[in-house]
């Protein structure tokens, strides 16, 4: 098994459909610049209230990924 060294990215992606939705934003956007991604952990969840309903939801999550 090889030994592997990972950084760590914190993001927020945001949605007005779900929080899925905001998480795969974030990790996509991600993946235009940073290779190696690997995993994520969500580490936090928002949203915004307009006239009494939800108007849009943002997720914070740590991603990680692999250093070549």
């Amino acid at each position: 098994m090889s030994s592997h060294v990972y950084k760590m990215l914190e993001l927020t992606g945001s949605s007005p459909t779900g929080i899925e939705d905001a998480v795969n934003k974030a990790i996509a956007k991600a993946s235009e610049t940073v290779r190696n991604l690997q995993w994520f952990e969500v580490v936090e969840t928002r949203g915004h209230i307009q006239d009494g309903k939800v108007a849009h939801w943002q997720v914070t999550v740590k991603a990680g990924f692999t250093l070549e």
